[in-house]
């Protein structure tokens, strides 16, 4: 690579003395120097060529002197280091071109061995800017992209680890979400309502998965993929999981109430969540490129979500997400048997709080568990109590349609 120079002087004679100097330099292609008489002409000659690396000016010229250039130079757009030259002693002035942004200097009478010393330095100076433009404007770019999927904190440490995004398998968990009726309710609604309902939704849906850390893995129209424990690792990755699911059914009630008071009729948002092993990372080819997840434990996820429509319920959560989170407070839904499963799945509907509504339905829950007649009065007793709640109505609907015990077929 060749390094291209700007003397600044108006001196003569320089010219030719600095070709004749740096001849064996410019025939190998090391330095290119170009030639300006004083500080307007320089200018024009950066302003031209891209490629000046550095320069390198006198003090003293006609039209604008050095300080000046220097000073200008440093305030523009595109940086590039100056070397000063004045008369020995002149330190006023020297220090006076250090202060405005001048990397060094050199002395008159010109030394070349000390000339070809301090350009030669300067010039690794500015390699090693370059180099840290090029890194941090390869990193922003990287953090652009990533902002897609990962919270701002987590997007700033993947640009600077790529790596992280390769193709693994990890145990994670997932959730996916869906608003009830959105396709019909498409159909109805101004593009221009559709748009700002939308950006509404999205904004604040993902906002919450991003204060836990998430990765919104894909959006496909109103519905959200998430993932929790990948790229990086979460020892905790189910408990987010599912204290997120909490978190953006409040928020989405919120918004649904808050649109139906515009008159536009939007459905309570779906929430399945799931954990266990998947396939992680960047995937796609040419210009298509999405971080992603696959395997059986995204697929039940998505179940999970549409089986909310049978019980009436607005969240889902596996056993297998609520024996990884530890401490969970809600009450059990039943063992799905959803196709392509061999076994059953036991699934939850999760509550900030515990109630003695809760352990009411847990009692009743038991004797369905246990296949038990009682199964039948206690539900009814639920739903008497309470004829708002769905999830005891199925119960209920099934127990008087001849079917007992916690298998519910889905399939």
């Amino acid at each position: 690579m060749t390094d291209t120079i700007l003397v600044v002087d108006d001196e003569p004679d320089l010219e030719d003395l600095v070709r004749q100097k740096f001849r064996r330099h410019i025939r190998d292609g090391a330095f290119a120097f170009l030639f300006a008489r004083d500080g307007v002409e320089a200018l024009e000659q950066v302003a031209a060529h891209d490629e000046i690396d550095l320069v390198v000016t006198d003090i003293n010229m006609p039209r604008m002197d050095g300080l000046t250039l220097i000073e200008r130079l440093a305030a523009a757009e595109r940086r590039v280091s100056t070397v000063i030259v004045s008369a020995y002693g002149d330190m006023i002035n020297i220090r006076t071109a250090m202060n405005r942004g001048a990397f060094d200097f050199l002395t008159k009478p010109i030394d070349f061995g000390d000339f070809e010393t301090t350009v030669v330095k300067t010039l690794a100076h500015v390699g090693a800017l370059r180099d840290a433009r090029l890194r941090q404007t390869t990193a922003e770019r990287a953090q652009a992209a990533l902002a897609r999927y990962f919270s701002p904190n987590l997007a700033r440490s993947l640009a600077e680890d790529a790596g992280a995004l390769s193709g693994r398998r990890r145990e994670i968990a997932t959730l996916f979400t869906d608003i009830a009726g959105f396709t019909a309710l498409v159909e109805k609604l101004d593009p221009d309502v559709l748009t700002t309902l939308l950006g509404d939704y999205m904004s604040g849906m993902t906002e919450i998965v991003f204060e836990r850390e998430g990765t919104v893995a894909k959006i496909i129209g109103d519905a959200i993929h998430v993932l929790f424990g990948a790229p990086l690792e979460q020892l905790d990755s189910a408990a987010r999981a599912i204290d997120c699911a909490l978190a953006l059914d409040a928020w989405a009630e919120e918004f649904r109430l808050r649109w139906r008071e515009k008159g536009v009729p939007v459905g309570h948002t779906r929430i399945g969540v799931h954990a266990g092993p998947a396939v992680v990372g960047n995937f796609g080819g040419g210009r298509l490129f999405e971080y992603t997840a696959y395997g059986d434990t995204i697929n039940a996820a998505a179940r999970l979500e549409n089986a909310n429509k049978a019980f009436g319920t607005r969240i889902c959560v596996s056993a297998a997400a609520v024996e990884r989170a530890g401490d969970f407070s809600g009450r059990p839904i039943g063992d799905l048997a959803l196709r392509g499963r061999l076994e059953p799945m036991r699934a939850y509907e999760p509550l900030r709080q515990t109630s003695a509504w809760t352990e009411a339905y847990a009692r009743a829950f038991d004797k369905l568990e246990a296949k038990d007649p009682a199964a039948l009065a206690a539900f009814a007793a639920l739903v008497g109590e309470r004829p708002e709640d769905a999830l005891a109505q199925y119960h209920l609907r099934r127990l008087l349609n001849g079917e007992s015990g916690a298998r519910l077929d889905l399939t």
